[in-house]
């Protein structure tokens, strides 16, 4: 229960675990492996520059952009240290 007052470390420990949260989901969007020629959503065809570039593309620029922006949206801060999920 929250009593109003962090322990000692308890900031740095909410940034660190906050970091932690941030590459470990970088790292599960990771492909390897061969890409695609063509994008996986819309099946427009993956320049061979870009193929090259990225290891295991998948989708088209347009396409990943479109993701990125999805994802930055759903994507928070740490909720662990908030004083929301602490009065739940």
């Amino acid at each position: 229960m929250a009593n109003g007052w962090a322990g000692e470390g308890a900031v740095q420990e909410q940034i660190d675990s906050t970091v932690e949260d941030g590459i470990r989901r970088a790292r599960s969007r990771l492909r390897d492996g061969d890409g695609l020629t063509h994008c996986e959503d819309c099946g427009e065809p993956i320049p061979a520059a870009r193929r090259a570039a990225v290891k295991g593309v998948r989708l088209c620029v347009a396409c990943q952009r479109e993701r990125d922006r999805d994802e930055a949206v759903s994507s928070g801060y740490n909720r662990r240290g908030s004083k929301d999920s602490q009065l739940r």
